[in-house]
């Protein structure tokens, strides 16, 4: 059984798959408390549901991509049945975990989201670096940035542990904080071989938190 906080059919707004119609699971719980949390509603609560209830669900929607997300999903032991079987069911499905915890126990066929936490987020010390050596490149690595100290920070990162020859690196600006503007000229500037982010989803529904 697994504690959800939300299961809803939206416009995938982050990572490479952005643009894309997409299924998404949201498991209750976290371990972390960025300052700059936009699913705070997720830390506590939720339906407990079975596996099979959270497939059936999901299939009512007929979308094929699916992503399992939180709070921090891999704080339940019980999502990795649940990657499983959507797999086993021929979903795409992806994962976006905190990177605070252990990875290997992800099925491989399914797209891992790291995200790695700057200093500006509160959570830098919860970094499980020792993840970012087993990424493939169907993976993904996300810094949230929210001012020039963690875009320097994480840039340091990119090269000094090779992360753009060996998965695809996503740069995102803290919403509200930094312009995603200032964000892609820093990027240029200084030649990463990353890509930028922006949250699509609070583009096409601004002010809206829950659903999207």
């Amino acid at each position: 059984m697994l504690q959800v906080s939300e299961i809803f059919h939206s416009i995938q707004g982050e990572s490479t798959h952005a643009g894309r119609p997409c299924v998404f699971v949201r498991l209750a719980g976290c371990n972390l408390r960025c300052r700059w949390c936009d699913t705070s509603y997720a830390f506590h609560g939720g339906r407990t549901m079975s596996v099979d209830e959270i497939v059936a669900a999901v299939s009512g929607f007929g979308c094929d991509v699916v992503e399992v997300t939180g709070g921090e999903p891999l704080l339940q032991p019980e999502v990795v049945p649940l990657l499983d079987e959507l797999l086993r069911r021929g979903h795409r499905v992806l994962i976006e975990t905190g990177g605070s915890l252990p990875i290997d126990e992800i099925p491989e066929a399914v797209v891992r989201v790291v995200d790695v936490k700057c200093p500006g987020s509160g959570e830098e010390g919860a970094n499980r670096l020792e993840n970012l050596r087993t990424l493939r490149d169907r993976d993904e690595v996300k810094f949230v940035v929210a001012d020039r100290a963690d875009f320097e920070w994480a840039a340091a990162k990119v090269r000094e542990l090779g992360l753009a020859s060996r998965s695809k690196v996503l740069f995102q600006a803290v919403h509200g904080e930094l312009e995603a503007g200032t964000l892609a000229r820093w990027i240029l500037e200084e030649r990463l071989p990353v890509r930028l982010g922006v949250q699509l989803h609070k583009l096409l529904w601004p002010g809206e938190t829950r659903g999207v």
